[in-house]
């Protein structure tokens, strides 16, 4: 896509789980949007965004030895990391492929002018149709969490979000969310401590782990102005075809796309 051009992207998996369209990608990750200066990538629960002492496949190092490739480029390309999202967590992740488009959205996702929006899918009936939660998180480091304690304590740090129902599912509920803040487990944390822990999430209090470890929690839109074009751009990336979320994706094709994203 011409980086002079708005961009509004839209993501949906391929039906062939072969999909292959560079040399080095696989069926667990493809580009969602590329230009010059960005490149979103949709990540699969179970990957690291980036790598850790654990030496697990990681997002970061499979993009960057794919730009290498295609763009002929020798030793390693370069690539920064302008946010994250958890492990068992999927969807849209935005990397910077020039040292001008890294410093400029850090300070972009910094100034809080970047709209994220996320799907949930919760456990029980969330009654209210809308809602803003405001928590005070503290790290557990014993039990690598957070706790939401709902006024400040000491080392503690705001979180704030905003939440719509979109529907009621088989007595769970799918939500969009719309963090305003970017903590740590943040999202999970507070639709935990409002009593509608994430499908899944067991480290937040849902009941049973689901088989491959994931939690029904997706990164599906970014919305920002270019870092260097200054044009508006919105990326959105699809629900996984997988059962988790096979309900939830026939919500979501009877909504308006105003909202969803």
């Amino acid at each position: 896509m011409c980086a002079m051009c708005a961009a509004v992207i839209s993501h949906r998996p391929p039906n062939n789980t072969d999909y292959n369209p560079t040399k080095t990608m696989t069926k667990d990750w493809q580009i969602v949007f590329e230009d010059n200066h960005l490149i979103a990538v949709s990540k699969p629960s179970g990957m690291l965004t980036q790598p850790d002492p654990g030496g697990d496949p990681d997002l970061f190092t499979l993009v960057r030895e794919d730009l290498a490739i295609r763009h002929q480029k020798p030793g390693e390309a370069f690539m920064g990391v302008i946010h994250r999202i958890d492990r068992p967590v999927s969807g849209l992740v935005l990397f910077a492929k020039t040292s001008k488009a890294l410093e400029r959205m850090n300070r972009l996702f910094r100034d809080r002018l970047v709209q994220k929006s996320y799907l949930a899918l919760v456990k029980e009936k969330v009654n209210k149709e809308t809602g803003t939660l405001r928590h005070f998180l503290k790290k557990n480091h014993e039990k690598n969490r957070v706790n939401a304690h709902d006024t400040e304590v000491r080392d503690s740090k705001e979180a704030l979000l905003h939440y719509t129902l979109l529907a009621h599912l088989n007595g769970q509920s799918l939500l969009r969310v719309r963090p305003v803040t970017g903590r740590p487990h943040q999202i999970r944390a507070q639709l935990a401590a409002m009593g509608h822990p994430i499908v899944g999430d067991v480290k937040y209090g849902y009941p049973v782990a689901l088989k491959d470890h994931s939690i029904a929690l997706h990164s599906y839109s970014l919305s920002f102005g270019h870092p260097v074009g200054g044009q508006a751009v919105r990326l959105t990336c699809a629900l996984p075809r997988i059962p988790l979320w096979k309900e939830s994706a026939q919500v979501l094709e009877s909504l308006p796309s105003g909202e969803v994203g």
